[in-house]
């Protein structure tokens, strides 16, 4: 069996990681295509060292650009590797213009495409994350859930063939890393156990609007009066913060710079309650054990929210949500598998070949 792996970001990145070493154990060949979207490879960070993230053996250098532009350009250039190097499977991750590029491209060629985390939807259903998400699902042989909402979803829109519920490849990452979580920033800033909330705001529908983020900082400053807020300030926020003179409204708050996954995650680890727009900190954070307020519309990660353990505020509600969280008695489910989901995918697919 050959495999084709196209990525195209760093948690693109990570997430074939995981995959690459269940290949390697089993001897199966894999090419990695970086389409260069979104991230320097030779950038140096924890996964490379830890999780022996290989260098690619093609990369399209694309950058970034209009959508139509990008996935043409990926689309032209993949299309040459696929014909030349012929492989039996395409894999492709997640929910980027490289996602939906590189499932075309396969489903022209007639190759079969497997979609890592498959079958996750959120609204809007204009958003170009949801678009990729939806247009690569149908298109794609091999559907490997994270959970099994995501398998309803695909159900629910007439997908019959090909779906399967692996679990989350980011649970079995975050399994691997968790003895070299970082809690020098616990230690230093002398934060107990449970005595301090998390939170980190970076999407553009909470920044940009001055009326919203000045909300979620009134509410930050409201929850900072009885426990401690740590605030890792994303570069976006930041700017935005000075660009509305909002700095008045974080005085009270412990403001840090941004911190790599493995600091990140010990933060997590030693809070009482993660506020948060980030997709991936609100499953994380589930993963640590670990309640999450979502400051978002919507979430892909629904599964979280229909148990009870997250909740889905507004910006105005923040505080009141943190009061109420603790009231609600979540419905507890392993939801995202037992930490084997590569070992799951790589063992579908030699079943198949």
């Amino acid at each position: 069996m050959k495999i084709l792996s196209l990525v195209g970001a760093r948690p693109q990145f990570i997430k074939e990681a995981v995959l690459h070493e269940e290949f390697q154990k089993r001897s199966i060949k894999e090419i990695l295509v970086h389409s260069g979207q979104h991230y320097d490879f030779n950038m140096s960070d924890v996964f490379f060292k830890v999780l022996n993230i290989h260098k690619p053996d093609y990369n399209l250098n694309v950058g970034s650009g209009p959508h139509g532009k990008m996935i043409g350009k990926i689309m032209i250039s993949f299309e040459e590797i696929v014909v030349k190097e012929m492989p039996d499977i395409i894999i492709v991750y997640g929910d980027t213009n490289t996602t939906l590029a590189g499932a075309l491209v396969g489903a022209k060629l007639k190759i079969p495409v497997a979609h890592v985390e498959a079958g996750l939807r959120q609204k809007p259903k204009d958003m170009p994350e949801e678009i990729n998400r939806v247009v690569t699902d149908h298109v794609s042989s091999y559907l490997f859930c994270p959970s099994k909402l995501a398998v309803e979803n695909l159900k629910n829109e007439g997908v019959k063939n090909g779906i399967y519920f692996t679990g989350d490849v980011m649970y079995d990452l975050f399994l691997k890393m968790e003895s070299l979580f970082n809690f020098d920033i616990v230690e230093k800033f002398g934060l107990s156990n449970k005595d301090y909330v998390l939170c980190t705001i970076h999407r553009d529908f909470n920044t940009d609007d001055p009326r919203k983020l000045s909300s979620i900082l009134t509410e930050l400053e409201k929850i900072s009066k009885d426990i401690t807020v740590v605030f890792p300030m994303h570069p976006r926020t930041r700017k935005r913060v000075e660009e509305f003179s909002l700095e008045s409204k974080i005085k009270s708050l412990m403001v840090i710079d941004p911190v790599d996954y493995l600091s990140m995650m010990g933060l997590v680890k030693n809070s009482k309650v993660v506020i948060t727009d980030s997709g991936g900190l609100q499953k994380e954070a589930f993963f640590a054990g670990k309640r999450a307020i979502v400051v978002m519309p919507d979430t892909a990660w629904r599964e979280l929210i229909e148990m009870k353990w997250n909740i889905l505020e507004n910006p105005e509600n923040i505080s009141k949500a943190l009061l109420k969280i603790s009231e609600i008695k979540p419905e507890i489910e392993n939801v995202y598998g037992n930490g084997k989901a590569g070992e799951n995918i790589v063992e579908i697919l030699c079943k198949q070949y």
